[in-house]
């Protein structure tokens, strides 16, 4: 395959056909890479170490070809298919010996969101153009920035979906016959860290793009926290009118001074504070744009209120910035504030961020199970000061130590889950030793919610708050975050009886990924 083929390849309409390509993978991305590029005409191979019993019949209905088994060599199926290109699915590490092997081939190693941004033009819009593109990243607040966002452009009467890690392939939305006006494109580092690689002469240049916030996660993937924070920084490379930063992160700033950008893309700020003359901030108890109006030197435009935000369940100061970050994002689609208050009143939280299990008998019973790394607990601490914690899972190679010795410290007491809890017991025992420690220890999965749920309800007293904000991944005991959520809620509700005052929404009193990050 000559580079000169695969440079042309920047468009649906492109010929790809015989491109002998190789995804890894077969979850949903790895599927909707393989579908798609079977649909273009492409030789595909999907290689996995297991299939969805439902993806491994589709597989041959498509026209591709499916390999199972073990990775941790090249199966000598993939080596005699000499592939073009390989596509991989996001949860192949850099070092994974695939990965290893492709980079020391002459194959070409894309991601899912390069794959997607080369067609993106299968369906455009009524001037012949396709979607405007705006990424989200950050090791928190993603999918709720995300979220907000596409319901911010929505209310505006754009045609606009949240996308990408957030669960629906951006490759699906991308084959959409309907199409769209713009994407809000969620992106894991590790997406980035595949973007990152790509130097052909169409790369993906969005419209506007954000970095939340920057701090330790998923250190075993990439190696060091300063490969995840270049990765991180790929999501402002050729943005061309906004480039969105946290203002109360340092590191977010850095990455867009930093950027190789579109001549004439801004940097919009966003905090909780006082808004400077291209920001978004909080002034008085008011949420304002400074940055997309004319007369932004000596003007603001009011986005909404803490107390209108509060009533909503949507004032906890992260759920706050989210907001701020979404809308300066929409904004620069010009969507009006009216409708950004308008997509507010509909909003709601995914469930097991911050969410309000129960209150009974003066305790609330707190869900923020997709609190995944410390950098998320942290919020939710800052919003609870004095909860009885439950804390511990699958850390990922992050140090926790900081997280206690800070917010930790503050908690009435802890209550330590996690097949592994030897760091948190350390951490606390260090940091905390006044916090009153308790480990839920050779308890089988079906029963640990139950013990943490007893044990919290002997230590919490009225006007308590018991949180379940891990700060760390579920995999050693749970199938997900959620699952994790779940559980909890569940035995909570089990323990009070159906005659509790139960509440199911996110909390509305503070004012002040797993989710791969």
């Amino acid at each position: 395959m000559t580079a000169e083929r695969l440079h042309a390849l920047t468009s649906w309409h492109a010929d790809w056909r015989g491109l002998r390509v190789a995804v890894l993978g077969l979850s949903v991305t790895g599927f909707s890479a393989a579908d798609t590029l079977a649909e273009l005409g492409a030789d595909v191979l999907v290689v996995t170490e297991r299939a969805d019993e439902e993806y491994a019949r589709l597989i041959p209905v498509i026209g591709a070809r499916l390999w199972t088994g073990r990775l941790d060599t090249v199966p000598q199926e993939l080596a005699d298919f000499a592939p073009d290109v390989v596509v991989a699915s996001p949860g192949f590490a850099p070092g994974h010996p695939l990965i290893s092997w492709v980079q020391q081939s002459d194959a070409a190693l894309w991601g899912d969101i390069e794959l997607a941004w080369r067609v993106r033009d299968k369906v455009v819009r009524a001037d012949g153009t396709p979607a405007d593109w705006i990424l989200v990243t950050g090791t928190n607040g993603k999918t709720t920035t995300t979220r907000l966002t596409a319901a911010m452009l929505v209310a505006g009467g754009l045609r606009a979906a949240p996308v990408g890690n957030i669960g629906t392939p951006v490759l699906d939305a991308v084959r959409d016959p309907g199409g769209f006006d713009a994407l809000v494109v969620e992106l894991s580092s590790h997406q980035l860290w595949y973007l990152g690689l790509q130097d052909g002469p169409d790369p993906l240049s969005p419209h506007a793009a954000v970095c939340l916030n920057l701090a330790d996660d998923h250190l075993e993937w990439h190696g060091s926290f300063e490969a995840y924070r270049d990765a991180k920084a790929h999501v402002y490379d050729n943005t061309r009118v906004a480039c969105v930063y946290n203002k109360a992160d340092a590191a977010t700033r850095a990455m867009v001074e930093d950027a190789e950008v579109v001549e004439g893309a801004r940097a919009i700020g966003f905090d909780l504070g006082v808004p400077g003359p291209s920001d978004l901030g909080v002034v008085d108890g008011i949420l304002v744009d400074r940055a997309f109006l004319d007369d932004r030197r000596t003007s603001a435009l009011e986005l909404t209120t803490v107390a209108e935000l509060a009533e909503l369940g949507l004032s906890a100061p992260h759920i706050a910035a989210n907001i701020l970050a979404a809308a300066a994002l929409a904004r620069s689609l010009g969507v009006t504030p009216a409708d950004i208050r308008s997509a507010l009143r509909g909003f709601r939280l995914d469930p097991h961020r911050i969410e309000v299990v129960a209150r009974h008998e003066g305790v609330t019973w707190v869900d923020d199970s997709k609190a995944t790394n410390p950098h998320a607990a942290a919020s939710s601490l800052t919003a609870f000061p004095g909860a009885v914690w439950i804390v511990g899972g699958l850390l990922k190679g992050v140090d926790i130590a900081d997280l206690v010795a800070g917010r930790g410290a503050q908690a009435k007491a802890a209550i330590v889950i996690g097949a592994d809890r030897t760091a948190v017991v350390t951490a606390f025992s260090r940091h905390a030793p006044g916090v009153p420690l308790i480990e839920v220890d050779g308890v089988e999965t079906e029963e640990v919610m139950t013990r943490v749920v007893e044990l919290a309800a002997g230590i919490a007293r009225d006007g308590d708050v018991v949180l379940l904000a891990p700060a760390a991944a579920s995999f050693d005991q749970f199938a997900s975050y959620a699952d994790r959520g779940r559980r909890f809620a569940a035995a909570v509700r089990e323990r009070i009886g159906t005659g509790a005052d139960d509440e199911h929404d996110a909390v509305a009193d503070p004012t002040g990924t797993d989710d791969p990050a």
